[in-house]
């Protein structure tokens, strides 16, 4: 899994494999958008699954808000989701084809889905879709996993490194805020683009 991969995505969606979503936005994600007062910057959320976060961010007043996932299941249930919902848009697309610039990155169980080979590249094209000091913002797993991913685990101290050369880092640890099951398990990112 050197790059990803449609098809073992679209499986997993149609089998119910989903167990990185957890039926509501990620606790931590919005208690940061809730401090955030300009509604109108752009939000993408790669990877998106089940997008709760985007659905919370429009509840908000967020205008401009993109998902992205490579599966077509997921997208066909998101058009449908969110076929009347102006402020979210639904993008079908690998997440290393895509365009655009945004203030803000979501991350959520994004990076942990991703094999360990293409986390350098996901940190590159991170930092190329934000603006000048862009966010990076969002959840990591701490810790490892006894079986093969994905979810893929790690630590921050792992981490630190992929993501150095392309952003400051404004929080970068363990979080009082995770959903019950992954506390201590996980740390909140903000990471502004140099």
């Amino acid at each position: 899994m050197n790059k990803l991969d449609k098809e073992f995505w679209n499986q997993r969606w149609r089998n119910g494999e989903t167990g990185w979503d957890i039926g509501y936005a990620s606790p931590a994600i919005v208690d940061y958008f809730d401090k955030i007062e300009d509604k109108e910057i752009n939000i993408l959320i790669p990877g998106c699954g089940n997008a709760y976060e985007a659905e919370a961010l429009r509840e908000r007043g967020f205008k401009n808000i993109r998902i992205l996932d490579i599966s077509d299941e997921a997208v066909a249930r998101l058009k449908e989701k969110y076929k009347d919902r102006d402020e979210i848009e639904v993008i079908h697309q690998d997440f290393f084809d895509h365009q655009g610039l945004y203030d803000y990155i979501i991350e959520q169980t994004f990076f942990c889905a991703l094999n360990p080979n293409l986390r350098q590249d996901h940190a590159e094209k991170m930092h190329e879709l934000l603006r000048p000091k862009g966010v990076l913002v969002g959840l990591m797993f701490n810790k490892n996993f006894e079986s093969d991913g994905p979810p893929f685990g790690g630590t921050k101290e792992e981490y630190q490194p992929i993501f150095e050369p392309y952003f400051n880092f404004i929080q970068f640890d363990k979080t009082d805020k995770s959903i019950p099951p992954r506390l201590g398990s996980e740390i909140f990112i903000e990471l502004q683009k140099k």
